[in-house]
């Protein structure tokens, strides 16, 4: 999945019948989760929305690469 020019991967675990994700290309770990598609990429689009949100409060470069 992408979103606001970041990269995700995505993996289902079958014992928990979760998906779960992380952030590609950055220098911090943010990971996310959903139990449906749509919970999935709602999580993704909030765990990055909050990411530039804490970023920007405390003056840190988001530290995307691309």
């Amino acid at each position: 999945m992408k979103y606001k020019g970041y990269e995700s991967v995505v993996e289902f675990d079958a014992n928990d019948q979760i998906f779960f994700g992380r952030v590609l290309g950055i220098r911090d770990v943010i990971a996310f989760d959903g139990q449906t598609a749509d919970e999935l990429k709602q999580s993704f689009h909030n765990v990055i929305d909050d990411y530039l949100a804490d970023c920007q409060q405390v003056g840190k470069d988001p530290s995307q690469s691309k």
